[in-house]
């Protein structure tokens, strides 16, 4: 199963926007209310547990649902010329020319999602990627939004958030513009019937039913990745879209799906709406969205890391890196330490570390409840503000040299019950495997592949902890391993660092 985001699309043709439907407006913005008043659903929607029809719903509603589309322009680097310098190389010109290297052409390109007005005066809300360049080389000329009567305006770029995948845009018409209203997603079940609005491969204004397969749903996809689940029908275009309750409350934003093919298989993912709204709030008034940070390399607790510390899995998140001079670290966090709350909140599969930290204000001071060497503690933090996602992003490296010397019979065997041999780190070891050279711990000589820890570790692997303990020489990882051994612990868990990934937990089997 892969991660589908709605794509764009270099083209040459310009898709269709939605159907045509007209709307009578009131000649005063006073009297113009939106169009999921309170009131103004509830007797046309279908009675609860037994739809009938969404018709006088969708009737209400589609005219606040907009069409957006981009222009862009994308440099590509063209071929190289291969005839270059022959006396065929003017015959290619699409390599170039008749030059050596291949010149950079502007081609346009395009992007097609949907929308939703939230005000009379024009502002509409859809997904940061409907309208962000299509990637490298790409910049956005201008941005389209076309209403149900086919009225098309020309959209401002208002503020857009891509942590959270939202954007504001702003469109001026001298008449007041159907809207709607974002509802409470906080009372979305799991079982309640959903509508989806959208512009499905730009066919035009589509509707699609369902019902919430689940809430607070993580993708794996960032610090605010907490999604409401549908099994209604959303595709390619759907994105930026709203999904309503029966009530004709707006209680997620359409955001993703998963599919192996691009199209929908009944897994779809909304932005809970009272998530959004803060965010939206903020946008509107051309700020900047501000989250909380606190410095740490975290990973969920598994079955395989609860086991090896004797902890319930799903129960916490465990810090495998602290940043030096971070929040975490001038609070006394430690690589090991499993954070089991903050403020009072648990940490869990569906509420993360990343995202209550995240929602925490910068500069607040939080509550960890923590667990160390098996016993609780509590910490203090106080979090800065998070970086941009660019500088968030974690750098990889490593090649197939392992930058060790070859084995001349000096490592030692730090355990046979995990069936690894290694020798203690050494800065000039740690120089030709590239981790910081500051690291302190022992670097696997050789694994035996048919142990648990031959499918998971590999030569120049430095361990620089065993159960939260330091280790510093063979004698030290096998004294760990015999202890977690004799208290019947089926295996260890290793901290790991590999090339410039450091602090990553690894439970191993014990043999």
């Amino acid at each position: 199963m892969r991660k589908v985001r709605y794509a764009y699309a270099l083209t040459g043709a310009l898709l269709l926007g939605g159907t045509a439907a007209s709307l009578t407006l009131q000649n005063s913005a006073i009297a113009q209310v939106a169009q999921n008043e309170p009131g103004a659903i509830t007797a046309a929607a279908p009675r609860a547990g037994a739809p009938m029809s969404f018709a006088d719903m969708v009737a209400k509603l589609q005219p606040a649902v907009v069409n957006i589309s981009t222009t862009q322009k994308v440099t590509v680097q063209q071929q190289a010329n291969p005839f270059a310098g022959t006396p065929f190389g003017d015959l290619f010109g699409q390599f170039g020319g008749g030059g050596g290297g291949g010149a950079p052409v502007t081609r346009e390109g395009q992007s097609l999602g949907s929308g939703f007005l939230i005000s009379a005066d024009g502002y509409v809300v859809t997904n940061n990627h409907v309208i962000a360049p299509a990637g490298r080389g790409a910049t956005v000329e201008s941005i389209t939004v076309t209403l149900q009567d086919r009225k098309e305006y020309k959209a401002k770029l208002i503020g857009r958030d891509p942590t959270s995948d939202l954007a504001v845009l702003k469109i001026e018409s001298p008449t007041p513009l159907p809207f709607v209203r974002l509802g409470d997603s906080g009372r979305a079940r799991v079982g309640d019937w959903v509508v989806a609005i959208g512009q499905p491969f730009g066919l035009g204004g589509t509707v699609t039913a369902g019902i919430v397969s689940a809430v607070h749903r993580s993708t794996g996809g960032g610090p605010f990745d907490s999604f409401i689940q549908t099994d209604a029908a959303i595709n390619q275009g759907n994105s930026g879209g709203p999904m309503f309750n029966l009530n004709g409350e707006v209680i997620g934003i359409n955001s993703q799906i998963y599919s192996q093919s691009g199209g929908n298989i009944g897994i779809g993912f909304a932005i809970p709406a009272t998530e959004a709204k803060p965010i939206i709030d903020t946008l509107m008034k051309g700020q900047k969205i501000q989250r909380g940070y606190l410095g740490v390399g975290i990973q969920p607790v598994n079955d395989d890391i609860a086991a090896a510390l004797g902890l319930p899995k799903n129960r916490g998140e465990i810090i495998g890196r602290v940043e030096p001079g971070g929040p975490g670290a001038k609070a006394g966090l430690r690589a090991g330490d499993v954070v089991t709350a903050i403020n009072g909140q648990p940490v869990t599969p569906d509420r993360t570390l990343s995202y209550l930290v995240a929602n925490a204000a910068p500069g607040s001071t939080i509550r960890l409840d923590v667990i160390r060497d098996g016993r609780p503690t509590q910490l203090s933090a106080t979090v800065t503000t998070r970086p941009s996602e660019d500088q968030m992003a974690a750098l990889t490296g490593g090649d197939d040299d392992d930058g060790l010397p070859d084995d001349d019979g000096t490592t030692a065997p730090a355990s046979s019950s995990l069936g690894i041999t290694v020798q203690p780190l050494t800065p000039q070891i740690a120089r030709s495997i590239g981790v910081d050279s500051a690291l302190q711990g022992v670097v696997i000589a050789s694994v035996d592949p048919s142990t648990d820890a031959g499918q998971k570790l590999k030569r120049g692997d430095v361990i620089t902890q065993v159960n939260a303990q330091p280790v510093r020489s063979a004698a030290d990882v096998a004294r760990v391993v015999a202890a977690a051994k004799a208290q019947g612990r089926p295996q260890v868990l290793l901290n790991v660092s590999r090339g410039r990934t450091s602090g990553v937990f690894i439970p191993v089997k014990i043999k």
